[in-house]
């Protein structure tokens, strides 16, 4: 879970921002989009080769 503490003199919009970009690097949006629709097993296969191509970029 993504979580942002909003600082004394911090404005809600930095502090959204900061949230937003938390969520984004935790992957929820990813794991949500996956998980609410049916992934075939060549959709899964394609998606792991896919994140195995990134990751050996890095």
């Amino acid at each position: 879970m993504a979580q942002v503490t909003v600082g004394e003199n911090e404005g809600v919009e930095s502090a959204l921002r900061r949230f937003k970009r938390a969520v984004s690097k935790a992957g929820i949006f990813s794991d949500l989009k996956r998980i609410r629709h049916h992934e075939t097993p060549v959709e899964k296969y394609k998606r792991k080769a896919q994140q195995r191509r990134r990751s050996r970029r890095r």
